[in-house]
């Protein structure tokens, strides 16, 4: 690992040989995520890729009456806009900071160009694209054939461990639009969730309660995106056990 930025929290620039940390290090300059920010736009040009080191990010599909649906998020595990050092000329989709953060940032450009210097940085660039890939496909079919309060679970699982923390900074609002359902929908699966003892939920801001709960309560997409990262870029979710209350038996 890098001697430059090995101890950086993000995991693709932590894990860079040295050789191309140094080519990054000084284009890399660190700015803020503030909630809602939009990083950049569908069908629109990508002028700076950023590597969150703290937040995450959502990257939705945006349909012509303006409804947006999440199709992947990113944190400190990835890079957003990455697909424009690899030729890719437009935006597929649009990039909305959904808890804010800060992240390394370079500008679009010079990210190409140190990619046409480095076949290595051009390979890890390219791995994130495939991950990213694969994270969407997956979603797409979770979204088609699994029911909300599994959709639900695995969204909060990944929520919880890009963030490391229990403590989600989410309305009901942004959870409904990001999962493309009724909010009248999305609020009676948090109730039921709340009542069998795995979240707690305050406005603008849900508690993971029972992880290992959520676990077996959400869709196999959870863990199929997991390996999908391990597999493609080494990345594995880490979040520190927390001490919690006893396990709440559920019905059903």
């Amino acid at each position: 690992m890098s001697d430059h930025l090995s101890n950086v929290p993000n995991h693709f620039l932590a894990s860079l040989s040295v050789q191309d940390a140094e080519l990054l290090k000084p284009h890399l300059s660190t700015k803020p995520l503030p909630h809602a920010a939009v990083l950049h736009e569908q069908t629109g040009a990508i002028s700076r890729v950023y590597f969150p080191t703290a937040g995450l990010v959502s990257l939705v599909v945006v349909m012509s009456n303006g409804e947006a649906v999440e199709a992947a998020v990113v944190g400190r595990n990835g890079v957003v806009g990455g697909s424009s050092a690899l030729d890719g000329s437009i935006a597929l989709n649009r990039a909305i900071v959904q808890a804010p953060g800060s992240a390394s940032s370079i500008a679009a450009a010079a990210l190409k160009q140190l990619a046409g210097q480095s076949e290595s940085l051009r390979a890890a660039l390219f791995q994130h694209e495939q991950v990213i890939t694969a994270h969407m496909q997956q979603i797409a079919a979770c979204n088609a054939v699994h029911h909300l309060e599994e959709r639900l679970c695995r969204w909060f699982l990944q929520v919880r461990d890009l963030l490391q923390t229990d403590a989600l900074p989410l309305t009901q609002e942004f959870m409904a639009n990001m999962l493309g359902v009724r909010r009248t929908s999305l609020t009676m699966v948090a109730r039921s969730l709340q009542a069998a003892g795995l979240i707690k939920y305050r406005r603008g801001r849900v508690e993971v309660v029972d992880v290992e709960g959520l676990h077996e309560a959400a869709c196999e997409c959870y863990e199929a995106i997991n390996v999908y990262y391990e597999q493609l870029i080494g990345w594995r979710p880490a979040v520190a056990e927390q001490s919690r209350p006893a396990r709440i038996a559920r019905s059903g």
